[in-house]
């Protein structure tokens, strides 16, 4: 790693990035790197976005925290996305895309991010919606859409919650095209998450839970996949991989709850499953669905 690992870091602030020249000159082993992190003070605007635009990029991993909204927008994560092996994961700022949404002052960011057409429809839509959770659910839906109609195939949101749990304080949103950065950035996300039903995560880290437990819905989650399976593959006969690869994407759901899903279904006799290992459930087994 220590030789094909390069690292760019950027602030419009000089003395941030002074400040962590200075860290990173300190950290122990810092000189065995082949490539030196590399330390810019810019302003993230047109200039840059051209500059990835014309630019063929390594493998990348590009994480955008814009802190507000400014420079933050569909062409700045397109411009990254574009090549082999680049997935993005930004700070996405809810409190703040919220109120500025409905501020003409602020009306180039917004369309920027959105895209100008999305935008207006999402601004006429938010106006009949007095619910504080159902403008977050419709903000954050039409920028996933927003995401996946310039290419950004598989989309991940994970929310922060305040102390009290009452509000969303922010989203970190994680971008790719390849279902396999996908799959890699759900486990983590899964990891993270403060509360599980089912042992299915809540792709949300909430303070209040970990001190009221019973603040998490009570849900069943993987009943409710058994049966959704049931009626989506119904007459279909589909590997494993192939089951949870067409299915999980936009659900909270790892390849794990799909196995022992199927493996509930084959104990009931509700599937028609090929031979296989006992209690356990390969990529490659082969599963019937009634029609």
């Amino acid at each position: 790693m220590q030789e094909m690992l390069v690292t760019i870091f950027n602030d419009k602030d000089g003395k941030n990035t002074g400040n962590l020249q200075k860290a990173i000159n300190q950290l122990e082993g810092i000189e065995k790197l082949r490539h030196q992190p590399i330390i810019r003070t810019n302003e993230v605007g047109e200039k840059i976005v051209a500059m990835f635009e014309t630019t063929k990029l390594i493998p990348t991993l590009f994480f955008a925290d814009p802190w507000g909204y400014k420079g933050l927008s569909l062409r700045l994560i397109n411009s990254v996305l574009k090549d082999w092996g680049c997935d993005c994961i930004f700070f996405f700022n809810y409190n703040r895309i919220n109120m500025g949404l409905g501020n003409n002052f602020v009306k180039e960011p917004m369309d920027a991010l959105f895209g100008e057409e999305r935008a207006n429809i999402l601004r006429a839509r938010l106006e009949s919606i007095s619910s504080p959770e159902e403008r977050e659910l419709t903000i954050v839906e039409e920028l996933s859409q927003a995401l996946r109609d310039m290419g950004g195939k598989y989309v991940l949101p994970f929310s922060f919650r305040n102390e009290s749990g009452n509000r969303t304080s922010h989203h970190l949103i994680f971008v790719t095209k390849h279902f396999k950065g996908y799959e890699v950035m759900k486990g983590v996300m899964d990891k993270y998450s403060s509360s599980k039903s089912q042992n299915v995560a809540s792709f949300e880290y909430n303070p209040a839970t970990e001190r009221q437990p019973m603040l998490f819905a009570f849900t069943q989650p993987l009943d409710s996949l058994k049966e959704e399976l049931l009626r989506v593959f119904a007459g279909q006969t589909q590997t494993m991989r192939q089951i949870y690869e067409s299915h999980s994407v936009n659900t909270q759901f790892l390849d794990k709850h799909y196995k022992q899903v199927l493996l509930q279904l084959e104990e009931e006799e509700r599937i028609t499953v090929e031979k296989h290992r006992k209690k356990s459930f390969a990529d490659s087994v082969r599963v019937t669905f009634p029609k």
